[in-house]
């Protein structure tokens, strides 16, 4: 929006010469700019489309013909469009995260994105041609959308029931924060997992990153 306003100080500023080449080449770059880059601005994208769109962009890079590699380069490059990596990993984090400087919060963040993009894509280049069917959605709050989904079946996997747990505090710019598939929270199954890392080592965070690293390093 506020670029957008000071593209109509710049307009209403520039119309005012009396050149007519110059008063045209605005108004032409006026409708170009309404015709393109406004729908895709102003309008809050829904839940349901933002997550129908995600798992079409998905698909389409397990049904294409790409090398392993070339599959985790583009899935990784969705999952930094469309998952809320920092806010997972502070969840996944829960309580430990009060007793952190925040230079050790940046720390953490950056070895978390660095494990969950070698997890999430390495799993999920696996995959192939995986048909996801987005059926309803269902909003909780201003914050957060619950998107139901079901992963078709098919001779070798049986249907799979997926829920989506959408951030929409920015409506402009939803993102991923958890999936629930047939019911059970990934967020929370990693959370619980990371808390026992820690617990294990006495309390400490560091048992964690140390694991974390090792796991993006393999």
């Amino acid at each position: 929006m506020e670029l957008l306003k000071r593209w109509m100080i710049l307009i209403g500023m520039k119309l005012k010469t009396n050149n007519k080449k110059m008063r045209n080449k605005i108004l032409k770059t006026l409708i170009l700019f309404f015709l393109f880059f406004l729908p895709s601005t102003l309008y809050a994208l829904e839940p349901d489309v933002f997550v129908q769109s995600t798992v079409n962009r998905a698909a389409d890079t397990l049904g294409g013909n790409l090398s392993k590699e070339e599959r985790i380069e583009e899935l990784k490059k969705i999952a930094k469009d469309t998952v809320d990596i920092r806010g997972i990993g502070l969840y996944s984090l829960g309580s430990h995260r009060k007793g952190l400087s925040n230079e050790k919060k940046k720390e953490y963040s950056e070895v978390f994105e660095n494990y969950f993009m070698t997890s999430f894509s390495s799993r999920l280049a696996e995959y192939s041609n995986p048909v996801i069917e987005v059926n309803s959605k269902e909003k909780i709050n201003d914050n957060y959308t619950l998107v139901s989904s079901t992963l078709v079946a098919t001779e070798k996997r049986p249907e799979i029931k997926i829920e989506w747990r959408i951030y929409t505090k920015n409506p402009d710019k939803p993102l991923i924060r958890d999936l629930i598939i047939e019911g059970l929270s990934l967020a929370r199954t990693q959370k619980e997992e990371f808390n026992s890392i820690i617990q294990s080592a006495g309390g400490n965070v560091e048992a964690l990153l140390t694991n974390l690293r090792n796991f993006s390093n393999n």
